[in-house]
């Protein structure tokens, strides 16, 4: 693809409402469409800032409120007032954009050899499309441990999950909470445990997408239910875990109550608050959930700049994608962010200790982020339901998994997915 040529001159980012923008103005702007929250991260106001003082042209950013954008976002697209530029995760809520008539296969781009094989993996879809450019803050997702704890016990972080087991009955014997499980709103752990059985058989992936299998058939759902419900009564979770939630984490691991939890690296950076441990005392291993004998890591949710393969203005996003995938550019944006790189040029991120001191096992163990991404009907908030009824004993194992599913195939037919009329 020909190297676009790119005009310096000056021009104020201008932020449209939504009421206010429909399509892209004639001349050199584009639109662009976006939750609001994501439109004002720091990185994102600055590439946009970036792109419209070094080129000239102007971005008509079309700010959509985070708790409706899905539905917002769909009604523009369905009445022909798509954007030239999508913002999106590639999660399942993307099924309702028509993905293969509406964006364009960026696999051709002159920038893709730069994208990590993480940050690449996580934008394609099950064809191996590159459906967007990943310009967002990445993280690993894993296991993270107090090893200044592990050390004084005299015990060793666990690398398969017979030896996580016994890591927790033994933290648990010590006085100590193993794991900090924050079930009073948070719901991204079981997606931890369901990465690999998805992402290691793509066939069981497009099974249950189908609606010819659910997860009742599959034993390893059930072996990672039946793994929380024996470390909830176990004790490993705690007294207190029905009742902590994404502000008791931080004191719970700070204070040393807790010696581990399943999260993201970026979290100590924004919202841990040093206690009687700092973030220095802390490294990470693999998740261990019942479902991966040597554990598993998650790689980043990436937003993706999509582009509407209908726009008038094909060109001219593909151009501004290209500015944005352009080292000088993308290290201006994200100097100084917490981030795990998803370009191969990234030089002025922070990348966390945790993450480099365990990059090998993170390169042997991690998978692409596929619970919660790609299948069909998955909702964290559900998932959060369903564990709880699970926690309070309203139903065993077996009536967990019956509800996953009920929830699972009901959001899908909300969705319009084919196969689930």
């Amino acid at each position: 693809m020909k190297k676009r040529l790119l005009a310096g001159l000056m021009a104020l980012l201008i932020a449209v409402p939504l009421t206010s923008c429909r399509r892209a103005e004639a001349g050199n702007s584009l639109t662009l469409l976006g939750k609001q929250s994501d439109l004002e991260r720091d990185y994102m106001t600055a590439v946009f800032d970036l792109y419209e003082r070094s080129t000239g042209n102007k971005l008509k950013l079309i700010a959509i409120e985070d708790s409706g954008f899905e539905s917002e976002a769909a009604k523009l697209f369905e009445s022909g007032d798509a954007p030239d530029i999508f913002l999106h995760f590639n999660n399942s809520d993307l099924a309702r954009f028509d993905v293969e008539n509406n964006f364009y296969d960026l696999s051709g781009e002159v920038w893709v050899s730069d994208l990590t094989d993480g940050a690449r993996s996580y934008c394609q879809d099950a064809e191996g499309r590159l459906l967007g450019l990943p310009f967002w803050e990445s993280s690993v997702s894993g296991c993270y441990y107090n090893k200044t704890i592990l050390d004084s016990l005299g015990l060793n972080p666990a690398a398969t999950q017979a030896d996580f087991d016994m890591l927790c009955a033994i933290l648990y014997e010590s006085g100590y909470t193993p794991i900090c499980w924050p079930a009073d709103g948070c719901s991204w752990m079981p997606q931890f445990g369901l990465d690999p059985v998805f992402a290691d058989d793509p066939d069981l992936l497009k099974r249950i997408n189908a609606n010819e299998i659910s997860y009742s058939d599959i034993p390893a759902v059930h072996s990672m239910m039946e793994w929380i419900a024996g470390a909830a009564e176990k004790g490993w979770f705690g007294d207190d875990y029905l009742k902590t939630g994404w502000d008791g984490i931080s004191g719970s691991l700070s204070s040393g109550q807790a010696v581990m939890t399943f999260i993201w690296d970026t979290w100590f950076y924004t919202d841990f608050t040093p206690g009687k441990y700092t973030v220095d005392d802390f490294a990470l291993m693999p998740v261990f959930l019942g479902t991966a004998k040597l554990g598993t890591y998650e790689g980043g949710n990436l937003n993706m700049m999509m582009v509407n393969k209908n726009s008038e203005k094909l060109e001219m996003a593909l151009e501004f994608l290209e500015f944005c995938a352009t080292p000088e550019n993308y290290n201006a944006a994200f100097d100084g962010i917490s981030t795990v790189s998803c370009f191969l040029g990234q030089t002025t991120n922070i990348q966390s200790r945790m993450i480099t001191d365990a990059q090998d096992s993170v390169k042997l163990y991690e998978r692409v982020s596929t619970a919660s991404s790609r299948v069909v009907g998955y909702s964290g908030e559900d998932m959060l339901t369903v564990l709880r009824r699970l926690f309070t004993g309203e139903v065993d194992v077996d009536g967990c998994i019956e509800l996953m599913d009920k929830l699972r195939i009901e959001e899908a037919r909300e969705q319009g997915i084919a196969g689930y009329d």
